[in-house]
């Protein structure tokens, strides 16, 4: 390893990886054993914050256990009576419950027409989408713009989102907790737009909305009601697979081609 890295470049490699916090009160030589067998000093109330442990490999006592690892906040009761998207926006704008928003660079909320008979749900924003602040911005997006042309739909007259808004550290899978913060959000979201249907892209955008635990492969080409207590009837479902998993995976595209046409038949029968 460089020796000589500087600490902000240190900084930056943590945060890529998903350390967004610390978790001893004292830095621990770990390479000391002497330091190891010594009990930790007691950290005065009022000393400045100890410097990051560069390798915490191990902790040197057990941790009392906690009620919840991952406690999830509150969602003010007025966010779930906006009236308008753009003041869900700002709502979610001020909002904090959310630790991945400490980490990201951008909110990333939805881009599309807000008066759209469909709605496209993701996973979370990467990289590129986290600079940009739109969703599908990058080599995903651009996919799912040439799936959605091939059945005559663009961002004109569909809109899209995520499941979670901010960027996870490292582009990693978005945790329960996080997603379950931001449930509320996507909730109302769906709400003031109102749509006829609604498709889950992947199986974690699937398994948030549906709240199953089934997979996008057993999801596929069936039709769910989708439901909350401000839609004024319950909504037409499904699952189709992530732009990004089909980049990966060429050979499902055949699949996902099936999952569009049915998509298409059923918006020409509200026709």
């Amino acid at each position: 390893m460089n020796r000589h890295l500087e600490s902000r470049d240190i900084l930056a490699f943590y945060l890529e990886s998903g350390v967004d916090e610390t978790i001893g009160e004292e830095p621990i030589n770990r390479l000391d054993t002497k330091t190891l067998a010594r009990p930790a000093a007691a950290v005065p109330v009022h000393a400045e914050p100890p410097a990051l442990s560069p390798f915490p490999l191990s902790r040197p006592e057990p941790l009392p256990a906690a009620p919840s690892a991952h406690p999830i906040p509150a969602v003010p009761g007025r966010v779930l009576e906006v009236s308008s998207i753009e003041a869900l926006g700002q709502a979610l704008a001020a909002f904090d419950g959310c630790p991945l928003k400490k980490t990201a660079t951008n909110l990333v909320f939805y881009d599309g027409n807000p008066k759209a008979r469909i709605m496209f749900i993701g996973e979370a924003p990467g990289a590129e989408e986290d600079r940009h602040g739109n969703p599908f911005v990058g080599p995903s997006g651009k996919l799912l713009d040439q799936m959605l042309a091939s059945i005559g739909l663009d961002r004109t007259n569909v809109l899209i989102s995520n499941t979670v808004f901010w960027r996870p550290p490292g582009n990693r899978p978005p945790t329960t907790s996080e997603a379950a913060v931001c449930l509320p959000f996507v909730e109302r979201l769906i709400e003031l737009v109102d749509p006829l249907v609604i498709v889950a892209l992947g199986g974690a955008a699937a398994k948030s909305l549906f709240a199953t635990t089934e997979s996008v492969g057993r999801l596929r080409g069936r039709w769910l009601p989708f439901s909350t207590a401000g839609l004024p009837r319950p909504i037409d479902a499904t699952a189709t697979f992530h732009p990004a998993y089909l980049l990966r995976s060429p050979a499902q595209k055949r699949g996902a081609w099936q999952d569009l046409l049915a998509i298409r038949k059923k918006l020409e029968s509200f026709q």
